[in-house]
């Protein structure tokens, strides 16, 4: 746990710097070749769909196979090589730094009044048009982003570093990365990215709603409305096209007093989504702050708890 918690600290410190060789580059780029390979021989959907498993399979086996290896290897050169970069690894499985950044820069747009600027960071964070988006839309996108990557982006690879280490936290990421890549449900990728989809489902099933509880407790220690953040989670948890996005985001959308969802339009095509939580306030800029202090807290209790257990089992 010393070295996830070390990880944790160092993500909080240093983020994601852009001159560093970051994992998730280099299985992007496997990710591309084998996704042009398969496209190469498969022409039907069926054949898409079989391409998409082995895409799948290949990407995952590979960076849990190479991460596994590299580790061993360094374990027989010293011990305090494993050690530095079993850390190392671990810190680029985690997002929460990066993920603030990238939200606050929306925030700051916001603040200035400059809703262009604002429209064109959140591109940079969300795969929606924001282009007609008003100040309270982008501001709910933030909010949404934010919780949702508590999930995807600190809570699941923490999640996978417990039980597996770092192998099985970057195995995570591979799945996480195939999901934004190829995990689609439009004419280009609805049968590829079939696999991958699924497997992401499946990978966030137990972290998502891990995620939603301990937003739960994150708003009572924060003094937000954490009763109904609650009761809207039980309520609304199924509210979301994802069977897992809907945990945290019902959470906060009941601890902000706010509601979430709603139909949204994705590269041209317009995607419903019911909506989480109930209309009490409208949402406002400080929002996405608070989700923000949300995030980090529910990831330290998630920390705090899973050590503890973790002490009185060993």
């Amino acid at each position: 746990m010393v070295s996830i918690w070390s990880a944790f600290a160092l993500d909080l410190i240093l983020g994601d710097p852009r001159s560093f060789p970051h994992p998730v580059i280099y299985m992007g780029k496997l990710i591309s070749f084998l996704e042009n390979q398969v496209r190469k021989v498969a022409k039907t959907p069926a054949a898409l769909k079989a391409g998409g498993v082995f895409l799948t399979f290949v990407t995952v086996l590979t960076v849990y196979l190479l991460s596994m290896g590299v580790l061993f290897l360094a374990k027989s050169i010293h011990l305090y090589l494993f050690y530095v970069l079993n850390f190392i690894l671990m810190w680029t499985c985690l997002a929460a730094k990066s993920l603030q950044g990238e939200s606050m820069m929306v925030y700051h747009a916001l603040e200035a009044g400059d809703l262009t600027l604002a429209r064109l960071r959140l591109s940079y964070i969300v795969g929606r048009d924001t282009s007609e988006l008003n100040e309270e839309e982008i501001t709910k996108a933030v909010v949404e982003t934010v919780v949702e990557n508590t999930s995807d982006g600190v809570v699941a690879p923490l999640f996978y570093m417990i039980i597996g280490g770092a192998p099985l936290a970057l195995a995570y990421k591979a799945i996480n990365t195939m999901d934004s890549m190829v995990g689609y449900k439009n004419e280009k990728y609805l049968h590829l990215g079939w696999a991958s989809a699924k497997l992401d489902d499946l990978a966030n099933l137990i972290p998502a709603r891990i995620t939603g509880v301990f937003l739960v407790a994150a708003a009572f220690f924060l003094q937000l409305n954490y009763r109904r953040s609650w009761r809207v989670l039980l309520r609304d948890r199924r509210n979301h096209t994802s069977p897992n996005c809907g945990y945290p985001e019902a959470a906060a959308a009941g601890a902000l007093d706010i509601q979430l969802g709603g139909t949204h339009s994705y590269f041209g095509q317009l995607v419903y989504k019911p909506t989480l939580g109930d209309n009490i306030r409208p949402v406002e800029q400080n929002d996405i702050k608070r989700a923000i202090n949300m995030m980090y807290l529910s990831s330290l209790l998630i920390l705090g708890f899973f050590s503890l257990a973790a002490w009185l089992v060993l």
